[in-house]
């Protein structure tokens, strides 16, 4: 059975014949209508943060959907630069390094201290779209801090994609084809007259901006052709990057000043040089840039990669007649600027349709991340530097095992979960990766978890009696059920499963056994009691986020 053809449909509440009450969600982009609940609230948080605590939801829960697109989409200035968690080298511990002379024997340490900084940010996110916007376009732009070898040029490329992160994604590729990492990473730096390579010029189009479309003949695709990328990759001769600048520089003698002439995907354009200096080689890039912007292909293929990252990877003819191709017209209109693009979209009938709700499979980010931002375990965000380094280095390695190393994606394609067919997000979750969430959580709700190189990474990480703050009566085995339910999971749990839920509270017995045990406690506290007590809250937590709809986002 087809899943959207299933989930389209939803019975009514009060339905008394399901049959017959059996409806259809349209799929517009006509602004939403239907009631503005939680449930609408925490979908829209989802899927624009990666994760969000109580804390976020309650700076929200009485506000607009437009209040909150308000908050979410408004302008950011520039993150603090990382700090030294360490003394390396000439740097001491609490100074900045990005603008420090390379050093090849710390340069491991470096990237260490970049990831472990995004961690941080990740993790003490406010309520913003620019930080899941940045790793969309870390993502997109895929650009492996491995292979670049210089943390100083990985993180002067994140500060390009944060303060472009919602601006106008034409000015954006525009600045990154002069981006130091992106100009080491595919070869920017070799291109040259006398010997052109083409990666970057192919990448452009392929991954980056148009894509392929099919394949008409050996070296001939719908949207551009081969020798394309061979008129492109001369444009882009005779730019390198100077490591001792960081900044990325002409060499006039390298550039091909010659005639371009392009394919009739392009209709059959012509690009050259005005002069015969940097001014006119930038000049060719713009054209370059523009040439392909103009090209409907480019601006459907970008909001495809959007909508998959949002909402959902499945784009049949109904979501690309009603969704992409209005999109990608308001894109256009608004000259590429992504702002326009993100605002009707989740102020859309569709993007709140009961199929879209937890939908999508979370990303080992939102997972990890996700989780320690909405539980808060205190050895997560210890006040020490060192500490703090050490532990958002697990978190890396965690997710990294799990398929997602941030500044690493596997090839310059970004993560399959993103444009593999058919499966999409479902490659997410494996035999391996499957074992390594579920251990995981875990670890985190149980007292297993060893982050590596802390002494003092032992213990229950998740305090169980903090989260029953989230009820307002903890002596309410119902009470404590619904609100974990309420906060952990993107989906409705059923009666009977919150019923089987309760049963970890009350032994199976009835509810007054487990309130009488909490008021006991809170009458007569003593160690024996607070630890029976937390065993049952720990085991059922274990259970709750262990369950496949906790997986779902």
């Amino acid at each position: 059975m087809n899943r959207r053809t299933f989930l389209k449909g939803r019975l009514l509440p009060e339905s008394t014949n399901p049959i017959s009450t059996f409806t259809i969600e349209t799929v517009s982009l006509s602004p939403y209508s239907g009631e503005w609940t939680d449930e609408q609230r925490k979908h829209l948080l989802r899927r624009t943060l990666i994760g969000f605590s109580p804390e976020h939801f309650n700076q929200v829960k009485n506000l607009s959907l437009e209040q909150i697109l308000e908050i979410l989409l408004s302008k950011q200035a520039l993150p603090p630069k990382p700090l030294a968690y360490l003394n390396t080298g000439s740097v001491t511990a609490g100074s900045e390094w990005t603008s420090a002379t390379y050093d090849a024997n710390q340069e491991n340490v470096r990237i260490a201290f970049l990831l472990s900084w995004q961690i941080e940010s990740l993790l003490h996110q406010p309520i913003r779209i620019h930080d899941k916007m940045v790793l969309f376009w870390q993502n997109h732009f895929a650009t492996g801090a491995n292979a670049v070898k210089d943390a100083r040029l990985m993180h002067k490329q994140f500060e390009l994609l944060f303060e472009n992160a919602t601006g106008n994604t034409r000015d954006l590729v525009y600045s990154i084809v002069f981006d130091p990492s992106m100009l080491r990473y595919l070869n920017g730096n070799s291109n040259t007259k006398i010997q052109p390579n083409e990666n970057f010029a192919r990448e452009l189009q392929e991954l980056f901006t148009i894509g392929k479309g099919p394949e008409i003949s050996p070296g001939n695709y719908t949207n551009y052709t081969e020798e394309d990328i061979n008129q492109a990759a001369r444009i882009l001769t005779g730019w390198y990057d100077d490591q001792s600048t960081m900044q990325t520089k002409f060499r006039s003698n390298n550039h091909d000043f010659g005639i371009k002439k392009f394919s009739s995907a392009y209709g059959n354009r012509t690009i050259s040089s005005s002069a015969t200096n940097e001014q006119g080689a930038r000049q060719e890039v713009q054209d370059l840039i523009h040439m392909i912007f103009d090209q409907e292909a480019t601006s459907l293929f970008i909001i495809k990669k959007l909508y998959r990252y949002f909402v959902d990877y499945v784009i049949d003819a109904e979501i690309e007649s009603n969704i992409i191709k209005p999109l990608a017209k308001l894109f256009r209109d608004s000259s590429f600027d992504i702002i326009p693009v993100l605002r009707v979209l989740f102020s859309s009938e569709h993007f709140y349709s009961t199929s879209l709700l937890g939908c999508a499979i979370k990303t080992p980010i939102e997972l990890v991340l996700g989780t320690c931002t909405l539980f808060k375990p205190a050895l997560i965000f210890p006040s020490d530097s060192k500490e703090i380094h050490w532990a958002y280095r697990t978190l890396r390695r965690i997710m990294a095992q799990m398929g997602q190393d941030i500044m690493n994606p596997p090839n310059v394609a970004g993560l399959p979960a993103y444009y593999q067919e058919p499966a999409y997000h479902e490659l997410w979750i494996n035999a391996d990766t499957l074992q390594k969430r579920i251990k995981f959580i875990g670890d985190l709700s149980l007292d297993h978890l060893q982050l590596d190189e802390m002494a003092y990474g032992k213990g229950a990480l998740i305090d169980v009696f903090s989260i029953l703050e989230w009820t307002d009566d903890p002596s309410d085995p119902v009470q404590v059920i619904e609100a974990w339910c309420h906060h952990m999971f993107a989906v409705k749990i059923s009666p009977e499963t919150q019923y089987a839920l309760k049963k970890f509270l009350t032994g199976g017995l009835e509810d007054f056994v487990w309130t009488n045990e909490w008021l006991d406690w809170n009458d007569n506290p003593t160690d024996t009691k607070k630890a029976a007590l937390e065993s049952k809250l720990r085991t059922l937590l274990k259970h709750m986020l262990s369950m496949a709809e906790y997986q779902l986002n």
